[in-house]
């Protein structure tokens, strides 16, 4: 009998864009595959590819205990009706509490995927101090399972969990982001013109997204000619989100193109000079790897995943963090210099080849899941 694969998600839409890859080489490997989220439209999109969906009362606030523990227990039961030979947790909610029920079920072998920390280790203070003594206890549960392999992408979150304790060095497995299938996003000239500048995100304060749009404001006052493009929606659920105020502000005062959530990133990075973005901390993020290929000089913080996801100096430019005077700065350097943008680009889409093929990703995660079915 096929073995079963079970993805734990907590965004349908999430898992189309980040694991749909890995889920269709599963399938075509010979797994049965499910997924499990909270409802959306992307859901549809999830079984017209062939696999069985599962509805979770998955939340991104997660602020009612009782919902929580609710939530822990529609894992567990779904985990005992399917009793899948491996179970691959995306996103951080997924990862501590279906780590938490896989220890009460009959689930051979657990994929933790931890492609970012979160706003909890973000946060400065003695609440966020507080809060992230729970979350460490959490992850040590939920990572204690003996036949378990943690994905990290980037060595600054795994020696982190390492450091909490409850994780043993030999379930770690290093996989450099999510891939990029390198045929959607082609290698095209830059454009002519005014330099376009853009940022792709969830519109969160720790996307950097201020820092963006005051780096704009200070170029603009030093007479440097350059558009500014913000693609992305705020998140009402985050509570970093941007304000719809905020935003209304942003467009009455005319420094950035506000273009909302789009599908087309590689269109529009076809149509950009210079992608952005100047998180405070990632996994590994995807904008970057689908900026390197489209051949696109890229500028971003010198923090975990966005270091990991460039080669600094050969494919762009890192600057500090929450800093929009170096952002400008740095941005400036490449609105003013095409040969540099080029041969960044040239660069990032040879990064892109080498280290971000959606083959090679997909081909590293099915190893993870043979390992796992070997070690029962």
């Amino acid at each position: 009998m096929s073995p079963v694969l079970l993805f734990i998600v907590n965004d349908p839409g999430f898992f189309l864009s980040h694991r749909l890859p890995v889920a269709k080489g599963a399938q075509a490997a010979g797994y049965r595959v499910h997924v499990a989220s909270m409802p959306g439209h992307a859901v549809e999109i999830i079984t017209k590819a062939g696999f069985e969906h599962h509805e979770l009362p998955l939340s991104r606030s997660g602020r009612n205990p009782m919902a929580e523990l609710r939530l822990i227990f529609a894992i567990w039961k779904l985990l005992w009706r399917l009793k899948p030979d491996v179970l691959h947790l995306v996103t951080i909610k997924p990862v501590l509490y279906g780590g938490i029920a896989a220890r009460l079920a009959p689930v051979k072998g657990v994929v933790a995927a931890i492609s970012g920390l979160g706003f909890v280790f973000l946060s400065k203070g003695l609440k966020a101090a507080l809060t992230r003594q729970v979350v460490s206890t959490f992850y040590k549960a939920a990572l204690g399972k003996r036949n378990l392999r943690a994905i990290f992408q980037n060595p600054d979150d795994r020696d982190l969990l390492l450091g909490i304790g409850g994780l043993d060095a030999s379930k770690v497995v290093m996989i450099r982001g999510s891939g990029v299938d390198l045929s959607l996003y082609s290698s095209m000239p830059e454009p002519e013109g005014v330099p376009v500048v853009c940022l792709a995100a969830r519109l969160l304060l720790d996307k950097g997204v201020v820092e963006f749009v005051e780096a704009a404001r200070i170029l603009r006052a030093h007479g440097i000619e350059a558009r500014f493009q913000l693609i992305g929606d705020i998140d009402p659920g985050n509570p970093a989100t941007v304000s719809a105020a905020q935003l209304e502000d942003w467009r009455k005062e005319g420094l950035v193109e506000l273009l909302g959530y789009r599908k087309d990133i590689a269109a529009l990075f076809g149509a950009a000079n210079i992608v952005v973005l100047p998180s405070y901390r990632e996994g590994l993020p995807k904008v970057l790897v689908e900026a390197a290929a489209c051949a696109r000089a890229v500028v971003t913080t010198d923090v975990p995943g966005c270091r990991d996801a460039i080669e600094p100096g050969v494919t762009g430019l890192l600057v500090p963090v929450r800093d929009a005077q170096a952002l400008a700065s740095q941005l400036q350097v490449l609105i003013e210099d095409p040969v540099l943008r080029r041969k960044f680009g040239q660069a990032g889409r040879e990064l892109a080849m080498r280290a971000f093929a959606i083959e090679e990703i997909v081909g590293q995660h099915l190893d993870v899941y043979r390992q796992l079915e070997k070690k029962v």
